[in-house]
């Protein structure tokens, strides 16, 4: 899903470096660590990359300053980044990408969605995800393969039905409202919406344009349990897996929770837009 992009054999000639510095062999560090020799050997080498708990241990039993521990704290979570350009990923056409999905998705416990631009994936209707994969066919100039990428997003949907798995959606206004389809379609779409609302496993919020928040909405973004965080731009998929990033955005999908409508005032909204669309496609 995602090319690996990372600088692990530099940061670990930096951790290496460190050590000499220090005048210490990789055994003798790894002994002040309480790690095997061999996890010194792979980080120095860039065969593994570290944890935030392993920079600040390494820097510590070196005596680093504080002020380089931080900064190479920071840049490892740099290298805690992957990314995916959407030309490469569609290149063969837009269904690969929604067949990885199903393993991920499959494969998670909690799931929890910020949206901001469009219905959830895994909430649409196939007649909407149409026509959200006919304008990013166009967009993008990949393979006409949005038949088989609509069945492949179906399939994805298979998750929501495993009841030991929880999805939590918080779904901005803005997003319930984008016409990136026909109103009779985006109507048919709110009604789904209002029908999955009602699954025991599945959370559906919504956060209207009035909300009082304590940080604007720059970008949606999706966590997976508490391992990874995807988040989409116009050109790229991020994938964040530093523990540190991962918390802070489960912070931030908090924030945004505790000032979104649920349950019936949820459903009471999206309910209330759905007539408004109806009463358009009927005039």
């Amino acid at each position: 899903m995602t090319e690996h992009h990372d600088g692990r054999t530099g940061f670990g000639i930096r951790l290496r470096q460190l050590r000499e510095e220090a005048e210490l062999s990789g055994k003798e560090l790894a002994e002040r660590l309480g790690w095997p020799a061999s996890k010194v050997s792979r980080l120095e080498n860039g065969r593994q990359t570290a944890s935030a708990d392993d920079v600040r241990a390494w820097a510590t039993a070196l005596s680093a300053p504080t002020e380089l521990r931080d900064e190479l704290v920071t840049d490892l979570r740099s290298l805690r980044v992957e990314y995916a350009t959407w030309r490469r990923q569609y290149r063969s056409g837009l269904a690969p990408r929604q067949k990885a999905g199903v393993v991920l998705e499959h494969s998670t416990t909690l799931l929890r969605a910020v949206e901001t631009a469009i219905v959830p994936g895994l909430l649409q209707t196939p007649d909407y995800a149409r026509h959200v994969f006919q304008g990013l066919a166009e967009l993008h100039s990949s393979p006409d393969d949005v038949e088989e990428a609509v069945r492949s997003r179906m399939r994805r949907q298979e998750a929501l039905y495993h009841s030991e798995r929880q999805f939590r959606f918080l779904v901005t206004e803005a997003a319930l409202r984008t016409r990136v389809c026909p109103p009779a379609v985006l109507r048919a779409q709110l009604d789904r919406l209002l029908v999955l609302s009602g699954m025991d496993n599945v959370q559906l919020s919504v956060i209207p344009s009035t909300a009082q928040l304590l940080k604007a909405i720059s970008h949606g973004f999706w966590i997976f349990d508490d391992t990874l965080v995807l988040i989409e731009t116009l050109n790229v998929e991020l994938a964040i897996q530093d523990k540190e990033d991962i918390a802070l955005y489960a912070r931030l999908f908090k924030t945004y929770s505790e000032a979104a409508l649920h349950g019936q005032q949820a459903f009471d909204f999206i309910a209330t837009l759905a007539l408004e669309l109806g009463d358009s496609v009927s005039s």
